[in-house]
């Protein structure tokens, strides 16, 4: 078996720099950890964890805590920029999945602090306001996607569904629509009241009327298992004699319905109706003809900044502000046209 002993004399250094290297500390120059990382790449070397462990307070691993994000196709991508910031800092990720239980919850975090797991992602799939049922164990902890209820010093790191929403209103205003139909989200979800006040709130700012506005609920009731009502909502809203010249769709998958029902009526998007969604789920803001415009959720972004921010709360940093919202970017496609 390889040994540090090994890799510090390939290199040329101490045994105490190739450990450095290996748990990423700083002090060494650049130079010095390419020398040091192509001789274990050369030996074949494999850090002893269980070894460092012991030696160290800390087992150099994050936990993520997911309810279904580790199983959802749009949402794994949180995880997936959690677990490419674990790779490039020399970290371990360990996934466990509640599937909405808060009893498996909670034997989740006792197991969690068994493994002397250094910190927790608290991820959720969809953005809502949540208290962890972390009990009596204490380990430092980042949400991603929600935030707390009570624990106010937990930080926490959600994408910002109000200005998204407001970009989208003020494109379609920017081209002219000033008869808008909205077929909103869900209400339980702290997202669908965000982009439904910024509609509201943008379409004043530019001298719309409430009566401009057809806002029609789309879903209802717990998540996994609503009532869904968009095809029925958006072909009222087409039928209506001084219909809307655009729709904005609570999401990009709603969306799907609201271009059926379009065509089924035999209208031409954009020509004869502007649609727009929101989230960028690409499997359908793409494959819809033509491509929906929409605000794209920065799932990536939450991952990798969210386990970046937990790094600095493991080594004692004190964050401020405790609450950080990401941009959801316009993503302009061929769904709107100007009237």
């Amino acid at each position: 078996m390889v040994s540090i002993i090994s890799v510090a004399k390939a290199a040329g250094v101490s045994n105490k720099t190739v450990s450095r290297v290996i748990n990423g500390e700083p002090h060494v120059t650049e130079e010095t950890r390419e020398r040091v990382e192509k001789a274990i790449r050369d030996l074949g070397y494999v850090p002893n964890m269980a070894a460092r462990q012991i030696r160290s307070s800390r087992s150099n691993t994050f936990g993520i805590i997911t309810d279904y994000v580790s199983t959802t196709p749009y949402s794994v991508d949180i995880v997936r920029g959690i677990q490419d910031w674990a790779n490039a800092n020399g970290k371990t990720i360990l996934i466990a999945n509640t599937v909405g239980s808060s009893e498996r919850e909670a034997t989740i975090w006792k197991m969690f602090q068994s493994h002397r797991i250094d910190g927790v992602l608290y991820v959720t799939m969809y953005r809502r306001i949540v208290d962890p049922a972390a009990g009596d164990v204490s380990i430092p902890t980042v949400m991603v996607n929600c935030r707390p209820q009570t624990a106010e010093d937990w930080p926490s790191i959600e994408p910002d569904d109000f200005q998204g929403a407001q970009d989208l209103t003020r494109h379609l205003l920017e081209r002219g629509h000033r008869k808008i139909g909205y077929i909103r989200l869900n209400p339980i979800l702290l997202g669908a009241e965000l982009r439904l006040d910024a509609v509201r709130q943008t379409a004043r700012e530019f001298g719309l009327a409430d009566s401009d506005l057809s806002i029609r609920l789309g879903m209802e009731g717990p998540v996994g298992a609503e009532e869904n009502y968009v095809f029925a909502a958006a072909t009222e809203i087409l039928q209506q004699r001084d219909r809307p010249t655009a729709i904005m769709s609570g999401n990009d998958e709603m969306a799907i319905q609201i271009y059926i029902a379009a065509m089924a009526l035999g209208f031409r998007i954009p020509q004869d109706i502007s649609i727009v969604g929101f989230d960028d789920f690409r499997t359908v803001s793409m494959a819809l003809k033509p491509q929906l415009t929409t605000a794209a959720l920065p799932y990536y972004d939450l991952g990798l900044q969210g386990a970046e921010w937990l790094n600095r709360v493991v080594a004692g940093d004190k964050i401020r502000p405790s609450r950080r919202v990401l941009a959801c970017n316009l993503i302009e496609r061929d769904s709107v046209c100007s009237v």
